[in-house]
């Protein structure tokens, strides 16, 4: 069998397996996996991506961060190496050939336990990259990744085999050419190392006023720096990212039935309930109350 032969072969019997556990976006036995499918072509849909490896195989999904976009297809893997705000569209599925995909999350101890015995080379002098990448498939990895994704016919043996499956999936990722993009999260006192830190010091007080000399020093960084460093491994400011943290959770609060939009403005940060639905509708298309229907109505269909 020739080397496109073998990837299409593993990419069916990997479509194979998620069209038959999922409907939706489906969690799985093994905790860090869940497998999404779609009969169709999706509307922008905003959330914050984990690090994570993304496989699709069957379908296309495009990824926008920021003003960038990127798309990826059964020829292709996406790895987040950072929690990033993202917007994702699928753009092929249809009921005879559904979108199917999974996502494997990952944590920077995983990688840092792998540098330390791998050993894998990274110029440090190249400074931060994108934390998002897309990479073509190779039959090692979608090997590796069937073998993860077939435990789940015999659930007994995910806790012995899935945690070395998993280590044998981020060992392929990290010998591939793009592998600096998950590296310089785990390279301790790396610029995006500490830029990490204050992602997570964001995601974290995502209401509170964003204090950029507070961040700056939290990251032992100049201002300029963290500005600088922010954006190349984001492709947003703190500020921008900040302000999608905040306008996501807000919608998720606005489709929890929290009664008034100004009250999930207050939630996340805002002062101002004009600001708040200026800045929501620029992002999402509508303003708050008005998408909110807009999105039940689309539930409200895709259900009856």
């Amino acid at each position: 069998m020739t080397l496109d032969g073998e990837i299409i072969r593993q990419q069916k019997e990997l479509a194979y397996v998620i069209d038959h556990y999922s409907e939706g976006t489906h969690s799985t036995a093994i905790t860090s996996l869940k497998f999404i499918r779609s009969n169709g072509e999706s509307q922008p849909v905003y959330s914050i991506y984990n690090p994570s490896l993304c496989i699709v195989a069957q379908g296309s999904k495009l990824i926008m961060l920021g003003q960038e976009s990127y798309q990826y297809n059964p020829a292709s893997y996406l790895v987040a190496s950072v929690h990033l705000p993202i917007t994702g569209q699928i753009i092929q599925a249809s009921p005879q050939h559904p979108y199917l995909s999974l996502q494997l999350d990952f944590n920077t101890e995983q990688i840092v336990d792998m540098l330390k015995e791998f050993h894998f080379e990274w110029n440090h002098k190249e400074g931060s990259s994108r934390g998002l990448m897309v990479s073509k498939t190779s039959p090692s990895l979608l090997d590796a990744v069937l073998r993860l994704v077939r435990l789940l016919d015999t659930p007994q043996d995910i806790p012995v085999l899935a945690p070395l499956i998993i280590r044998e999936i981020l060992y392929r990722i990290l010998k591939d050419e793009q592998r600096a993009s998950i590296l310089q999260f785990a390279v301790s006192g790396s610029s995006a190392q500490r830029i990490a830190k204050v992602i997570t010091l964001i995601n974290r007080d995502y209401a509170k006023p964003l204090r950029i000399d507070e961040l700056a020093t939290a990251a032992s960084m100049s201002a300029s720096s963290l500005h600088t460093h922010f954006k190349e491994v984001t492709a947003m400011s703190p500020m921008q990212y900040q302000k999608q943290v905040r306008l996501q959770e807000a919608r998720r609060l606005l489709l929890s039935d929290i009664p008034e939009a100004a009250n999930a403005g207050f939630q996340v940060g805002y002062d101002s309930p004009s600001q708040f639905s200026r800045e929501y509708a620029r992002m999402f298309g509508l303003p708050p109350l008005s998408d909110i229907k807009r999105l039940r109505d689309s539930l409200s269909l895709r259900d009856s």
